[in-house]
C-alpha cells in the first residue's frame, strides 16, 4: 500500500480510503465491523464517513448511523490511533440533519460534537464541509450552475465565520486538519487566501467526484492541487458501479445501488454511459485487468491524487477494490484511456 501526505499537515494516508456511506443500510454493524478489520490488515489506514451516512437510500430513521458503527468497532478493538477518521458536516437541505440549516460557526459546534458522540472519540482527523452554502456543480448540476446569483461579500464573510469556528476546534484539539468537498476553484482558492490572512487552519483536502466518466477536476482544480497540495480525495470512482460493468446488459442485480438509487445520482441519464464503458471494459479485457481495478488504479496514478475513496457492499467487492493498490498501469493502458476519453469526455 502506498501512502501519501494529506495536504501539508504531515499525516500519511493510504491511496485508497475506505468509504462507508452503505452502512446502515446496505450493510448490518457486523457487516461494517468486517470492511474495517480486513481494510486495516491490508493498509489501509485512511477511512471517510460523514453525519449524513447512510446514503443508500438518504433516511431520517439512519442518518448517523455509519458513525455509529465505526464508533463500536474503535470501542470493540481499542484501535482508533491506527485510523486517520474523516468526517463530514452537512449543510442546507434535509430538515431532518439539525433542521436542514446551512453551515454556520453554530452548525460547526453543534454538528462536530454529534459526530465526535456517535464517533466514540475525542478528535476527527479531517472535518469536511460536505458542500458549501453558496450551491454546487456536483450531481450533474454542472448543466445548470450559475453562480452570477452569489454575493460575493457575503460569501466571502460566510467563509471566514466557519473558518474561524473550525479553528476554534482545531486549537481545542477535536479537529486536526479540515477539508471541503463537491467544492469549485473560486472556494478552493478563497479559503486558503482567508487562511492565510487571518491566521485560520488551512484547507489540506478537496473531495470531489472524480472517475473515467467524470474528470471535470483535471483542468482548474487539478492545476491549484498541485500548487497548494490541496489533494484530491475521490468520490464515486467506479462511477457508482457503471465502470464494473454489471449494469451494462441492462440488468440491475439486487441490492445494488441501482436497485435503491435508480438514476444513480443523474448519472444515466439516456444511455450516454454504455458506449464509453464498453471501451473501457474492451481495454481491461484485451490488457487482462478486472475493470475496477484499472478504473480505481487509474484514478490512483493522477498527480493531484491523495486518496481514492472505495466502497463495497460485499467482502469480495471489497478485496477486489483493495486489490487496485497493487495494479500499476502501462503507458499503453493510459494512452488507450486517454483516447476514450477524447472520444467521450463527459458522457454522464
Amino acid at each position: 500500500m502506498k501512502y501519501n501526505e494529506l495536504g501539508t499537515t504531515g499525516i500519511k494516508v493510504s491511496e485508497i480510503c475506505l468509504g462507508t456511506m452503505t452502512w446502515g443500510s446496505q450493510n448490518s454493524e457486523a457487516e461494517a465491523h468486517e470492511q474495517m478489520d480486513y481494510a486495516l490488515e491490508k493498509g489501509v489506514n485512511f477511512w471517510d464517513t460523514a453525519e449524513l451516512y447512510p446514503t443508500t437510500p438518504n433516511a431520517a430513521e439512519t442518518q448517523g448511523r455509519t458513525e455509529e458503527y465505526i464508533g463500536s468497532w474503535f470501542k470493540k478493538t481499542g484501535k482508533r490511533n491506527d485510523v486517520v477518521l474523516a468526517t463530514k458536516i452537512s449543510g442546507r437541505g434535509r430538515d431532518y440533519i439539525r433542521g436542514g440549516v446551512p453551515i454556520s460557526a453554530e452548525e460547526v459546534d453543534k454538528a462536530l460534537d454529534l459526530s465526535l458522540k456517535r464517533l466514540g472519540v475525542d478528535h476527527v482527523d479531517l472535518y469536511q464541509l460536505h458542500w458549501p452554502n453558496r450551491g454546487s456543480y456536483a450531481f450533474r448540476s454542472n448543466w445548470a450552475y450559475d453562480a452570477s446569483t452569489q454575493d460575493t461579500e457575503k460569501e466571502i464573510a460566510d467563509l471566514h465565520s466557519i473558518l474561524e469556528a473550525l479553528g476554534r476546534h482545531v486549537k481545542a484539539g477535536k479537529i486536526r486538519a479540515i477539508g471541503v468537498s463537491n467544492d469549485t476553484s473560486w472556494g478552493v482558492m478563497k479559503m486558503l487566501e482567508l487562511a492565510k490572512e487571518h491566521g485560520l487552519p488551512r484547507l489540506q483536502s478537496i473531495q470531489n467526484e472524480y472517475n473515467l466518466l467524470d474528470r471535470k477536476f483535471d483542468t482548474d482544480l487539478a492545476e491549484i492541487a498541485h500548487h497548494t497540495k490541496v489533494g484530491l480525495l475521490a468520490y464515486t470512482p467506479l462511477a457508482a458501479g457503471l465502470l464494473t460493468g454489471k449494469y451494462q446488459d441492462g440488468s440491475v442485480p439486487a441490492g445494488s445501488r441501482m436497485s435503491i438509487n435508480t438514476d444513480l445520482g443523474g448519472r444515466i441519464a439516456k444511455d450516454y454511459w454504455k458506449e464509453p464503458v464498453a471501451a473501457y471494459l474492451d481495454i481491461a479485457k484485451r490488457h487482462d485487468l478486472l475493470p475496477e481495478q484499472m478504473a480505481l488504479a487509474f484514478c490512483a496514478s493522477r498527480y493531484f491524487m491523495t486518496s481514492v475513496i472505495i466502497g463495497a457492499t460485499s467482502m469480495e467487492q471489497l478485496k477486489r477494490n483493495i486489490g487496485a493498490a497493487d495494479v500499476t498501469l502501462s503507458s499503453a493502458v493510459l494512452d488507450e484511456i486517454n483516447a476514450v476519453h477524447r472520444k467521450y469526455p463527459l458522457p454522464i
